[in-house]
């Protein structure tokens, strides 16, 4: 992608309305677009990030043995209901309307309901099961108080998991697996050191949930972590109790601020009873199917890796969830720059090139520090000179350069590893 041609621009001040440091970040560097509070429009860089992130999950959840599915937003009131769901007192951030006929529809926030009631007609015997369906879908929440750019909004890409298997034993093992598996997630996207299992309170889903919380100091949740373990505890269940069943001691808690980043509910027979959904065992009986749900917000995964991943500078964005490997620059150097700039996409290697004549050498590095890819090389009169190209690492002083004749050849060959680039 050249410079000039980006749909995107690069905001001198940071949005007057915006408190959070992942909004401002994000909206100044043209990765996001705020359509209203709570409501955010990804523009070219924004959504190269999120497809990033879309692509670590997908594998993931397909290595489950998921099936992706896409359901539909519109909901019919009816199934709800008998959840009891639907009812505002139950879940109050429903986004409902009404059709030309007068007949309400809800806007889905969630899909165990809808899911439990499709399942009906693929699931009737234990052959059928397991089964784990996901999909990645915009869902509605109409929360009373939209805040921290992408961290509490009203519209957002969510993937949404859901597990359906025969035994409590089968139902256990895949929740842990699917555990390890966000672990996994977070730990590609750059995350492993900062995050941990937390045991939480499961809202109107179950009486208890696993929630993973990334450590934060803009996170709105309080978590108490025995780092030894690598678990954690949501101060909303923070009780003796509690801690006595998994053999957690308050004297090795440490008190820490953290962001909610992904969820595991384990949700027994509460929506396959209500809404019919059994299957026959090998003796012919009749049993409900025993449900998991599973959740990851996208936006908001991006925006805690912008909480933590910058400096005064800018944005430094880990590797795996870039919008691209290369910030390449010319200063001045446009014909040689070009051709670096294709030898890099030979190579497989997705390059940002500026090439943008209208602006300083100062106000593209400024700029190259906001955007924060990973890493950057400069074209320039002076590294010509020498035969050479500029590297440096978002997030470090030194630059080193590298020879266009042998040395960047070997670095082009090994994918920028050869000059420990990660």
């Amino acid at each position: 992608m050249k410079q000039s041609q980006l749909f995107t621009k690069i905001l001198k001040e940071a949005p007057k309305d915006e408190v959070s440091v992942n909004a401002k970040l994000l909206v100044r560097a043209g990765f996001v677009h705020k359509e209203m509070a709570g409501v955010y429009a990804f523009l070219p860089l924004g959504l190269r990030v999120i497809e990033k992130i879309k692509q670590i999950i997908k594998e993931e959840m397909d290595e489950l043995g998921g099936e992706q599915v896409f359901l539909t937003s519109l909901q019919d009131p009816e199934i709800w209901k008998k959840s009891g769901r639907w009812d505002d007192k139950v879940v109050d951030n429903w986004f409902k309307t009404k059709l030309v006929n007068g007949a309400d529809v809800g806007i889905a926030n969630t899909h165990e309901e809808p899911l439990t009631n499709l399942m009906k007609k693929y699931i009737s015997s234990w052959r059928d099961l397991p089964r784990y369906v996901y999909q990645f879908q915009t869902k509605f929440r109409n929360e009373l108080r939209a805040k921290s750019g992408l961290m509490r909004v009203r519209e957002f890409l969510m993937k949404d998991l859901y597990s359906f298997s025969r035994t409590e034993e089968e139902f256990k093992d895949f929740y842990e697996k699917c555990a390890a598996s966000y672990l996994k997630i977070y730990s590609r996207v750059g995350l492993k050191d900062y995050t941990f299992r937390t045991f939480a309170s499961g809202g109107s889903f179950s009486k208890f949930s696993d929630e993973f919380q990334a450590i934060s100091e803009a996170g709105e949740d309080t978590i108490y972590i025995d780092q030894k373990n690598k678990i954690a505890v949501n101060k909303e269940v923070y009780q003796d109790e509690v801690l006595a069943k998994l053999g957690l001691k308050k004297a090795d808690l440490e008190e820490k601020r953290a962001i909610e980043i992904g969820n595991i509910f384990p949700l027994g027979t509460k929506y396959s009873s209500v809404l019919g959904l059994t299957f026959k065992d090998k003796d012919g009986k009749d049993n409900p199917v025993i449900m998991g749900s599973y959740g990851i917000g996208l936006g908001r995964l991006m925006g805690t890796i912008a909480e933590i991943f910058h400096d005064e500078k800018g944005l430094i964005w880990p590797e795996n969830v870039a919008p691209f490997q290369v910030h390449l620059l010319s200063l001045g150097q446009n014909q040689k720059s070009e051709k670096l700039y294709r030898d890099l996409q030979k190579v497989g290697i997705e390059v940002l090139y500026d090439d943008r004549e209208n602006k300083t050498a100062g106000e593209k590095f400024a700029e190259a520090d906001l955007i924060g890819i990973p890493i950057r090389l400069v074209v320039s009169e002076k590294t010509l000179k020498e035969n050479c190209v500029e590297i440096k690492k978002r997030g470090e002083q030194k630059t080193k350069l590298v020879s266009l004749k042998s040395d960047f050849n070997k670095l082009v060959e090994v994918r920028l590893q050869h000059f420990n680039v990660k």
